[in-house]
Parts: structure tokens; C-alpha cells; sequence
């Protein structure tokens, strides 16, 4: 017959699974109030999940201080995180925060990724989310990075820096077994849709002659529609058009082969 393990931590957790949850915060409260017990984090953080189960909000949160305070790896670095998320639940940004921030100084690197990306979805300001979501990017965690590179990239888009948010992209498709990798390599895509964009606006104004003219003018007009920019590729059209004689009878050449 197996040995069952009657150890006072065990017995609480057993209780806390059978649903009886007076019972298992009593034990769990006994040996958390013992300094010199050795299972005084571990049983700290049941009894912050069991007194949470209860509705004892501030009961938990003084059982999850006590077990962060024992700075112990992972249950500190547990308490740490039920604190952040009790916070978030209650919308209180600046508790949470700290909370979060606990973790990270833990250094507990099952915990650091979540942090980060807590800390990115906290943040006050565009520049604190971006450098969150590049720290949670340089974890290298498979969902988390995918999550991370998304953010950043759909950030630098919109702020029409297609060049970083192909960056951000590369580096998370270089994590091993990454989340997602199919619509990171949409997003990077798009990237590289904007970036030649930039290239054939570039090559426009560059006043070559006329057939390369005429060609980065087709070629921007066309990919310009890819980015749901249709007004942007008539204007081009348009500047074409317009233009001296001999481009506009290359653009118009050119513009004419879709009729």
C-alpha cells in the first residue's frame, strides 16, 4: 500500500482540493505565521489562493505579501504575481505595477516573461510599453515573444516605421518553435510591403529617366492599394499623368494595361 503523505502541507492542500477550504487556510495560516517554518512560502501562497477562493481579498494579499517577503524563487515569485493579478482585477495600475515589478526582481525566468508583457500592458506611455515589449521579445519564451513582436510590429506600422517592425518580427521568428509564425510572417510581410513603397516614393523623386521613373511610379501605385491606400495610388497615378510628355506617355502606357 503506498505511504500517504500526512505532512501538514499536504493534508491542507488535499483539503483545499476537497473543497474544504476553513480547514486547509487553518493549516495553511499555522505554518505561514511559523518563521522558522521550511515550508512557510509555499504555505503563505496557499493560503493567498485559498482566502482569494473565500472572497478574503485583503486576507489573500497579506498571505501573498508574506510569502514575497520570504524572497523565496518560485513562491515568492508566485505571490508576486497573485498580488498583480488581484490588483489588475481591481484596477489599481500602480499596485499592480509594483507587483509585477517584484516579480522581475525575483528573477525567477519562468515568471519574467509574463511580467514584461504585464509591465507593457500597464505602461503610461508609448516608450515604457516599447521597451517592456522588447525585454519580454529578448526573453526568447515562444508565446510570449510571438505576443511581444505582434504588439511592436502593429506599433511601428502605424507610426510608419516598417523598418523596426520588420526587426521585431526577424528576432521573434528566430525563437525556437514560436507562437504564431504565421501571422508574424504576415506582419512582416506588411513591413516589407511599406518598405518598398518607401523605396519606389524614393525612386519617384529621385528623377531618373523616364522608364525607371515610369516603373517605380506603376510599381507604387500598385502596392499602394495592398495597404488599403487606393487615394494614395490614384495620387501617384495622377503625378504621373501629369507629368512632361514623355513620362506621361510611359505612365499612361503602363496605367492602361489594367483596362
Amino acid at each position: 500500500m503506498p505511504e500517504v503523505d500526512t505532512r501538514p502541507l499536504e493534508t491542507a492542500r488535499r483539503l483545499a482540493e476537497d473543497g474544504d477550504l476553513d480547514a486547509a487556510a487553518a493549516i495553511f495560516a499555522e505554518l505561514a505565521a511559523d518563521p522558522a517554518e521550511p515550508d512557510r512560502a509555499q504555505a503563505a501562497v496557499g493560503l493567498a489562493v485559498v482566502l482569494e477562493e473565500r472572497g478574503d481579498v485583503p486576507g489573500a494579499r497579506s498571505a501573498a505579501r508574506t510569502a514575497l517577503a520570504t524572497g523565496h524563487p518560485e513562491f515568492a515569485a508566485q505571490a508576486a504575481c497573485l498580488l498583480a493579478r488581484s490588483f489588475e482585477r481591481e484596477e489599481l495600475p500602480d499596485q499592480a505595477r509594483a507587483a509585477w515589478q517584484a516579480a522581475l526582481g525575483i528573477g525567477n525566468p519562468a515568471y519574467v516573461p509574463l511580467a514584461h508583457m504585464a509591465l507593457a500592458r500597464l505602461a503610461t506611455g508609448d516608450e515604457e510599453a516599447e521597451e517592456a515589449l522588447r525585454a519580454a521579445l529578448a526573453t526568447g519564451d515562444p508565446e510570449i515573444a510571438s505576443r511581444a513582436a505582434q504588439r511592436l510590429a502593429e506599433f511601428f506600422l502605424q507610426e510608419g516605421e516598417a523598418g523596426q517592425a520588420a526587426d521585431a518580427v526577424l528576432a521573434a521568428l528566430a525563437v525556437p518553435d514560436v507562437a504564431d509564425a504565421a501571422r508574424l510572417r504576415v506582419l512582416l510581410g506588411i513591413a516589407h510591403l511599406d518598405l518598398a513603397c518607401a523605396e519606389f516614393a524614393a525612386a519617384v523623386e529621385e528623377d531618373g529617366d523616364v522608364e525607371t521613373s515610369a516603373l517605380a511610379i506603376e510599381l507604387l501605385a500598385r502596392t499602394l492599394p495592398l495597404r488599403g491606400r487606393d487615394e494614395d495610388a490614384e495620387r501617384v497615378w495622377r503625378y504621373g499623368l501629369d507629368g512632361d510628355a514623355d513620362l506621361a506617355a510611359e505612365v499612361r502606357l503602363r496605367h492602361d494595361r489594367d483596362i
